[in-house]
């Protein structure tokens, strides 16, 4: 998987504008503009990096003629005390980059890292770790893809990826069942209708109507390995809500297909990585 670069690119320019209004007080007074240097980023944790690219990309915004290797690529594993890259430049222009290139790589890291924590707790059964759109705006595109480099799988990227009748649509249209044919004869054919459930009941409803994926919401693992029972594979089963880590491995214990997680991308912590610059 390979991030758009003019997305990367007005995110990081935003995030500079941000961080640098119109001079760096501390550095433009403080450093000679022809001070070279040379600078590194170092693990400070055992885990999955991810922003490797995206960091980089900081300082070549500012600089392209910083030198910079990248020791560690996207989805790689790293431990404490491993460098990801190594610079050589200007050292305002290590200074002036640090934090936004930091900012980037700690969280995208710490998402990754998570996800792969999470599917090794599910190894060895049928299920599959997959994120939703609990993201922080502007952060989508690099949240997921942090997901995709930690091993697990992407939700539904927005809105108009997929269909997903929840409790509220469900409500405001009368039931799963017209709810369903009415966006069925409207959505085209490489549409996939997803349809939440609360209850055993409401799954039934969703079977009874096609309903390409169903979602089981708040379900015990008990309840889910009925559910399982019931739908025999006729449809895509997620679980999804109430699912911590204790509970991860019973609920893909239970058969189904995949577990969402809203946490990997909207409270993930965020990876311990330093910059040094000598």
């Amino acid at each position: 998987m390979m991030l758009n670069q003019f997305y990367v690119d007005d995110l990081i320019k935003t995030a500079l504008k941000e961080d640098i209004n119109y001079i760096d007080v501390t550095t433009d007074l403080l450093i000679p503009q022809n001070q070279e240097g040379q600078g590194r980023m170092m693990a400070k944790a055992d885990g999955i990096v991810c922003g490797v690219d995206a960091a980089v990309r900081v300082f070549t915004l500012l600089d392209p003629e910083i030198k910079i290797v990248k020791l560690k690529e996207d989805g790689d594993k790293v431990s404490y005390g491993e460098n990801i890259i190594t610079l050589s430049g200007k050292t305002a222009v290590m200074l002036k980059g640090e934090r936004t290139a930091l900012n980037l790589i700690q969280h995208m890291s710490g998402i990754a890292t998570a996800a792969a924590h999470y599917m090794k707790i599910i190894e060895g059964t049928n299920a599959c770790i997959a994120d939703t759109r609990k993201t922080l705006p502007g952060l989508r595109p690099l949240q997921k893809y942090a997901v995709w480099c930690g091993g697990a799988k992407n939700h539904r990227y927005n809105l108009s990826d997929a269909a997903m009748l929840k409790d509220n649509h469900i409500d405001a249209v009368g039931g799963i069942i017209p709810a369903v044919e009415k966006l069925r004869s409207r959505i085209g054919h490489m549409t996939k209708i997803e349809v939440e459930v609360r209850n055993l009941g409401e799954l039934e409803e969703a079977l009874a109507a096609e309903a390409d994926v169903i979602m089981l919401d708040n379900m015990p693992p008990e309840l889910m390995k009925e559910a399982v029972k019931i739908t025999a594979g006729r449809a895509v089963l997620e679980a999804s809500g109430g699912i911590t880590e204790e509970t991860l491995r019973a609920a893909a214990e239970s058969g189904v297909d995949i577990i969402s997680v809203g946490a990997l991308t909207h409270s993930v912590k965020a990876f311990d990585i330093s910059m040094y610059i000598i």
